[in-house]
């Protein structure tokens, strides 16, 4: 009988150990061969031109998931979305920063509850040096739950989580509160490896388990990619995607008065370059690349519900 019980266990530990060395690809059902791809529209919610644009080529393009920034001005036409869209895949852009020069906004939570995560003039910090060197741990979780049950009183389903200008990657303080959330919330965290080493001076394992879903390639268009231009780079990237899961991450706009406005004085990430986004993305190129680089799309809500909270991870 100890025999039977040592040998059901030593069976047990083999499959387990099979199952965890799965890739995220054949864990999803796909095989190990698939390249997998998310193309991710940030910002959403923060103007009428970015909600428009990035609605149009999530529909009409190749967009298949964005994230919404609850404290902007225009949540609530990306909330109504969120309702009358039920399986569309759009998490939350966590967002504790209020970059542009004119177009502020501050705290969900009552902003007495949270003082250190605004200036003198009531807004979020503009940079994030800012916001790491005046917040503290406490008011960060505090807005940020604020803003997930914001989302959730809106009727919005988050489908995963990430951060505006990376700021809850930049201190392990509030890595592990991000992460955390994510567990108590099951959801999945946009991370990645790479990223956090090379951009956060950070070590991802040392603030997560195995039960995080990783990233394995992070894409973002830089100033000089947006000079040489957008569709060379974002061609390239498509080119040269490897067999697991990658992102891209874009910010698709409409240059128009209203997006001018609001990026005034800030070339990089303006409105011309979200016109650029847009443009790719909602294009034929884009679907022709997708269609002869065999890339097989995927979302976050697939993810979260296979992995995160079907068991499969």
């Amino acid at each position: 009988m100890k025999k039977c019980i040592a040998f059901l266990i030593t069976v047990s530990y083999f499959f387990l150990a099979q199952a965890q060395q799965k890739s995220v690809q054949e864990l999803l059902g796909y095989p190990a061969s698939t390249k997998l791809l998310i193309i991710h529209a940030d910002d959403l919610g923060v103007s009428q031109s970015e909600n428009a644009a990035s609605i149009y080529a999530m529909e009409k393009g190749s967009i298949n998931s964005g994230s919404i920034m609850v404290p902007c001005p225009w949540m609530g036409d990306m909330a109504a979305y969120a309702r009358t869209h039920p399986t569309a895949d759009l998490g939350l852009h966590l967002t504790l920063t209020s970059e542009w020069k004119n177009y502020k906004w501050g705290t969900v939570g009552a902003p007495n509850q949270t003082p250190a995560l605004l200036n003198k003039l009531g807004h979020f910090y503009s940079a994030t040096d800012s916001l790491y060197m005046y917040s503290n741990a406490a008011e960060v979780e505090k807005e940020i739950r604020a803003q997930i049950e914001r989302a959730k009183q809106f009727g919005i389903d988050p489908t995963h989580f990430d951060a505006h200008m990376g700021c809850l990657f930049g201190t392990p303080e509030y890595l592990q509160i991000l992460v955390r959330l994510g567990r108590e919330y099951r959801v999945p965290v946009l991370l990645n490896r790479e990223a956090f080493k090379v951009v956060f001076n950070l070590n991802l394992d040392k603030y997560i388990s195995d039960k995080e879903v990783l990233v394995d390639k992070l894409y973002m268009a830089q100033p000089a990619d947006f000079k040489t231009g957008m569709a060379a780079f974002y061609t390239n990237v498509m080119k040269s995607l490897q067999p697991g899961l990658s992102c891209i991450l874009l910010h698709a706009a409409y240059d128009n008065a209203e997006m001018q406005a609001v990026t005034i004085d800030h070339p990089e990430y303006g409105a011309a370059w979200r016109q650029a986004d847009f443009e790719f993305f909602s294009g034929e190129a884009c679907r022709k690349l997708i269609k002869d680089e065999h890339i097989q799309l995927v979302t976050w809500r697939e993810i979260r519900d296979k992995l995160v909270r079907g068991g499969g991870k």
